[in-house]
């Protein structure tokens, strides 16, 4: 396969094509103009064609100088990304854990992953938001460090840092009766429905909320669990049921169309921990480990 044009000549005719003028291409590349307008006609030599239509007072882009424009700017990016990363995997870098997290645990995420960046030598982190199912299948592939999930936590995961959020209140839609009043009890409930996912693994906040409904109870099931609460206060606003809301959803989520009513008596806890495969121990997941036992301590 014949070797492509010198990048040096191709870099010439994107400044001349961008300029459209010699000597303005040349004071950026800091090349005297006789050596761009060499550079140029080198590259219309070896292609066999005229990129440029040129006159004693301006210089244009031929229709094939047009056309091949945007291929030499994009052989350009791609060298100067192949040097970068070059460069980069020349360098020693810092370690770095992927830590996959569920939606409501973000903020320690976060503070985990600043953390671990003031540490010396310091510990680089990926973050990858995903909910139990796709965490644990991310972990079992060795695709992620670890991951903060919430119970039950997998059989033959290492667990540790283990935390509770609690669900204290019912978001209702805007419009409902319930929203206007001071508090709500879960044995009141008996005329409405309440949403469930389909997986209610016992012991689990889920269960739970089901056995405290009133029988028999006409729940809205979704399929699998609640990982994107976002997408079930969708539901709630169209009016679909009521969902059990845990304190984090209710501090950071502000909607015209939702309100969340106190929950009296109801005493629900979600568990979440940090867990990791036992088979990929490294220096690393141990920090990742004591970075987010520092960070709930300090909480």
């Amino acid at each position: 396969m014949e070797p492509g044009p010198p990048l040096r000549d191709v870099r010439c005719f994107v400044l001349v094509a961008r300029h459209l003028g010699f000597s303005r291409a040349a004071a950026e590349l800091r090349m005297s103009q006789p050596a761009v307008s060499q550079a140029v006609g080198r590259l219309e030599r070896s292609l066999g064609v005229r990129l440029f239509d040129r006159n004693s007072r301006e210089v244009g882009l031929s229709t094939v100088g047009k056309a091949l424009l945007p291929y030499a700017e994009a052989m350009l990016e791609s060298a100067a990304a192949f040097a970068e990363e070059a460069a980069r995997l020349a360098a020693p870098g810092e370690p770095v854990v992927r830590l996959a997290y569920a939606p409501l645990a973000g903020t320690l995420a976060a503070r985990t992953a600043r953390r671990l960046a003031r540490r010396r030598p310091p510990v680089g982190v990926e973050l990858r938001q995903a909910g139990w199912r796709a965490a644990t299948t991310a972990l079992a592939a060795g695709e992620v460090t670890a991951a903060v999930i919430g119970a039950p936590f997998p059989r033959g995961l290492a667990t540790a840092a283990r935390f509770h959020v609690a669900v204290g209140h019912l978001a209702v839609p805007a419009d409902d009766p319930l929203a206007r009043l001071p508090e709500v009890r879960l044995d009141r409930l008996g005329r409405h429905r309440v949403i469930l996912p389909r997986d209610r693994p016992p012991g689990g906040v889920w269960a739970r909320l089901a056995a405290l409904l009133p029988g028999p109870h006409r729940h809205h099931v979704v399929p699998g669990g609640i990982d994107d609460f976002a997408a079930a206060l969708d539901l709630v606003a169209a009016g679909n049921g009521l969902l059990a809301a845990p304190d984090p959803l209710v501090r950071t989520v502000r909607r015209d169309d939702v309100r969340f009513v106190p929950l009296d008596g109801a005493d629900l806890r979600m568990t979440y921990g940090l867990a990791w495969s036992p088979e990929r121990v490294s220096p690393e997941l141990m920090a990742l480990v004591q970075a987010v036992q520092e960070t709930l301590w300090t909480r």
